[in-house]
């Protein structure tokens, strides 16, 4: 493939059947800087496969997911789709990871009238309302109004804001622009960072300078992690607020002590064990957990899990429409009441990623592990 873009071509169990395979397209961030969020969604995807092809497929027709890695690049985004569309013929593709890998590629598929369903965040990815775009990520729009919740709860007034500079970060930066001056917060001094940066004392100092009463960083590993060290090496004691970009094992690896104490809103799976009973996600996520470990040897995060509400939903809409992809179109718009592992999913006309901020949770690093603040 041009560019060395890596094909994963992922087809199981039961590919010599009468009946011709429904095949799944899929773009993950597998190697790059966004391998974090890539490798576990690449993950979840391969096991899903294994597990439907085993059980007969989709109406007796075998799943084949033609899995690419992007490499953390549009530009190998674009090629990996192009390559999906055109020779792969797939009727579905689930990823890319990040918010910017997405945008390249979503007119692509709006164009060829095949659905795509992200895994990224941004809400630019959602909004406006493009007919064959999804996503399964809580949007940006809804962490930031989660973290302004928390802020007000906590009467903090004054906050530093720092992010990664990428599609993310900018739409974090944007949503937080927004919505803290409507809660009465003022952004008191705003840096960025780049994704491959490895010290971000400059940033830092120039936000302590100003005295802010809290910290927000936004953005997925290593950055944030970096940020946590370098506020602990300036001796900087307020409290450290990360997006839901953090929300996985990497970012307390590679913070390491300084990862104590961090806030960060996200989706029930990380603190699954906490949640009530009554919660009507906790039955799947602690099956998705279970699963995960079986197969892997180790423990699920919030990005595979945005994987695994991409397939499922594809996948439920190939059992009700088979693989026509305007059907899996307008059948992924109906869906409602979909419990997945972000949130429960209400998709409509106007929204097509059908979550809200109630799909968050606040979350705290004790001791290195994750605690449910209630």
């Amino acid at each position: 493939m041009a560019a060395g873009c890596l094909a994963l071509l992922f087809c199981v169990g039961t590919c010599q059947a009468a009946k011709a395979p429904y095949v799944i397209g899929a773009v993950f961030d597998v190697t790059g800087p966004a391998s974090p969020l890539g490798t576990p969604e690449r993950d979840t995807v391969r096991m899903i496969a294994d597990q439907v092809n085993k059980a007969g497929g989709i109406n007796g027709h075998p799943v084949k997911f033609v899995i690419y890695d992007n490499g953390s690049e549009e530009t190998r985004s674009v090629m990996a789709v192009k390559r999906l569309l055109d020779a792969d013929k797939v009727k579905a593709i689930i990823g890319p990871s990040q918010t910017g890998t997405t945008l390249a590629v979503a007119s692509l598929c709006q164009r060829a009238g095949v659905p795509l369903v992200s895994c990224a965040a941004g809400v630019a990815i959602t909004q406006p309302v493009r007919p064959y775009i999804f996503k399964t990520a809580q949007a940006d729009l809804h962490a930031v109004a989660k973290i302004v919740d928390y802020l007000k709860a906590k009467r903090i007034r004054r906050i530093g804001f720092i992010n990664v500079s990428n599609a993310f970060g900018a739409s974090g930066r944007q949503q937080m622009e927004r919505q803290a001056p409507q809660a009465g917060i003022a952004i008191v001094a705003k840096e960025a960072f780049g994704d491959k940066d490895t010290d971000m004392t400059a940033q830092l100092t120039r936000i302590n300078a100003a005295k802010p009463q809290a910290v927000v960083c936004w953005g997925t590993n290593p950055g944030p992690a970096i940020v946590a060290a370098n506020m602990r090496q300036l001796g900087m004691k307020m409290p450290l607020i990360m997006s839901h970009g953090v929300a996985n094992r990497k970012f307390i690896e590679l913070a390491g002590p300084a990862a104590n104490g961090v806030v960060f809103p996200a989706g029930r799976l990380i603190v699954a064990q906490a949640i009530p009973n009554s919660d009507p996600q906790k039955k799947v996520l602690l099956s998705y957990a279970a699963q995960f470990r079986k197969a892997y040897g180790r423990d699920p995060d919030t990005f595979g899990g945005h994987a695994w509400d991409a397939a499922q939903l594809v996948l439920a809409a190939m059992r009700k429409v088979g693989d026509d992809p305007a059907k899996i179109r307008a059948e992924l718009e109906r869906t409602k009441g979909f419990v997945g592992i972000s949130g429960v999913f209400n998709f409509s006309p106007t929204d097509h990623n059908g979550l809200s901020k109630d799909a968050f949770v606040m979350v705290q690093i004790v001791g290195g592990k994750w605690t449910l603040l209630r």
